[in-house]
């Protein structure tokens, strides 16, 4: 046979959409050429596949005018995943294995000089676009991507470390077969040996504490305020001990979007992952970017918390491309020729200093700068962004004593027990989180009596709230309710919420 199709998947994404892999052998000057809008890493293939075949004791075609097709044309196609398929398309239409049993199958792999397969990016995209098309076929797969692939339930995957392991379950005699790789049997959930540090480790701050597990009661995102030193980045990476175990539904997602960058590591599936980009990183670092689009920090954080640490040294365009994603949990990067869209469902844990010194406000050191620079330097933090955050808390610096002092604060369990039970009554009354409540959702979960609306009508009268700051200490307030188990919200409730929306304002 001159003609024979192999079957791939590209990344366009999340998701992955199917790759016909035509090969053709023809008479006439030899030549391999690859067509169908491929970049530059998958017209390389041509030379690691010519010489994975010669070196694993294969034929190749020498004197043949090798034609391959990656169908659809318009849609790119990149990374050396589809080295596997061309190989197995070129050795089925020369005869060396049987071309029949690949419709079978869907291959994806890069070939080293010597056929050795090396894993690809965006292996469980591939296994979560089967499984959504309800697709027959197995997916042959590097060891290390089949591991990924096969945390996604009802799916066929076989791995394989050689390009001759696959060759000899394809011969034409068919006597041996493809062993299909182990389930990967892993849950969702937090192992004693990954946990994340414990909140207890952090001497005094119990306001900031406080704000973090009304953050984590509710989705709600925190910007922490203090002289550096006092504990914000301790906070932050305590964060994730407070919040519930993932899913599986969100587990995979989370583990998807990593795949698509190569950042999943099998053996932390089902953790929260906490991303932590340097305040260098640019717009493009934050969304994504590429051609085709890759996805940036905002989505490597997905299911899980984005600590920008020094908030207003990140520059202003990166600060500003946050506003969206906050809103909608999702991001869109549009490209002359297409659109990628990735999901981003994340908690911003923000930390700042309050001036250009870090000391104005407190206590233990004298601050020396002048408003002005103060002014410039909260001003690099935009309005419409600063009131996106729900909730602002101040960390003061701690005293010696304090520091001295045993650790003897509450622990991460504990606070994440009443975390787990506040958002049970979310769910259970809402389907979501505080934090996604929006428009009558947020009058019929968030209604208050008499003397709680006038109060909260007298605040936001005083301080000049727009609507969308209401509306969040509306939310975080039934968070504060939902943690201390009450039905109503209550005017303590309004008033813990009041204040975590007026700290930057009286710096």
């Amino acid at each position: 046979m001159s003609l024979a199709v192999t079957h791939s998947r590209a990344l366009d994404g999340l998701t992955a959409p199917e790759v016909t892999v035509e090969v053709h052998l023809a008479n006439g000057l030899p030549s391999f050429t690859l067509v169908g809008l491929a970049d530059t890493e998958v017209k390389e293939a041509r030379e690691r596949v010519r010489a994975a075949l010669l070196n694993s004791g294969l034929e190749f075609p020498h004197n043949k005018r090798i034609t391959v097709n990656l169908a659809p044309a318009d849609l790119p196609k990149e990374s050396g995943r589809f080295d596997l398929p061309i190989a197995l398309g070129i050795l089925a239409a020369s005869g060396q294995i049987d071309a029949v049993a690949l419709s079978g199958y869907e291959f994806a792999g890069e070939l080293s000089l010597a056929g050795d397969l090396r894993p690809v990016r965006g292996s469980l995209a591939m296994g979560l676009a089967l499984r959504r098309i309800g697709s027959a076929r197995a997916l042959v797969l590097p060891e290390a991507s089949a591991r990924e692939a096969a945390l996604v339930d009802g799916l066929r995957i076989h791995s394989a470390a050689h390009l001759l392991d696959v060759v000899k379950a394809l011969l034409p005699a068919g006597a041996q077969h493809i062993e299909p790789l182990p389930r990967v049997r892993a849950e969702p959930g937090r192992t004693a040996a990954a946990a994340p540090p414990d909140l207890r480790e952090v001497k005094g701050q119990s306001s900031a504490k406080r704000a973090l597990e009304i953050a984590a009661g509710g989705g709600h995102s925190v910007l922490m305020i203090g002289p550096p030193g006092t504990g914000k980045s301790m906070l932050a990476q305590r964060f994730t001990g407070l919040l519930p175990p993932l899913s599986e539904t969100q587990a995979l997602e989370s583990a998807a979007v990593l795949s698509l960058s190569g950042a999943f590591d099998t053996a932390r599936w089902g953790q929260r992952v906490i991303r932590s980009p340097h305040h260098s990183a640019s717009s493009a670092a934050l969304v994504g970017g590429g051609s085709p689009p890759r996805p940036g920090e905002i989505s490597l954080a997905h299911e899980g918390v984005l600590f920008l640490d020094e908030l207003p040294e990140f520059p202003r365009s990166a600060l500003e491309a946050l506003r969206e994603p906050l809103e909608s949990g999702r991001i869109v990067i549009s490209r002359a020729a297409r659109q990628a869209e990735f999901p981003a469902r994340f908690q911003l844990i923000a930390a700042m200093n309050p001036c250009p010194c870090g000391h104005h406000g407190s206590a233990l050191r004298a601050c020396r700068c002048t408003p002005d620079a103060i002014s410039r330097y909260q001003g690099r933090i935009s309005g419409p962004l600063l009131d996106r955050i729900d909730l602002q808390v101040e960390v003061p610096a701690v005293p010696a004593e304090t520091l001295a002092a045993t650790a003897d604060g509450e622990a991460s369990a504990a606070v994440s027990d009443r975390v787990s039970r506040a958002w049970q009554r979310q769910l259970a009354r809402q389907q979501c989180l505080n934090a996604a409540l929006v428009g009558d959702a947020i009058d019929a979960h968030c209604a208050l009596d008499a003397a709680a609306s006038k109060f909260l009508q007298a605040a936001a009268a005083r301080l000049g709230w727009s609507a969308r700051s209401f509306h969040r200490v509306l939310r975080i307030a039934r968070s504060a309710a939902d943690l201390a188990g009450s039905v109503d919200i209550g005017v303590a409730h309004l008033a813990e919420a009041i204040q975590y929306r007026r700290v930057l304002s009286v710096l």
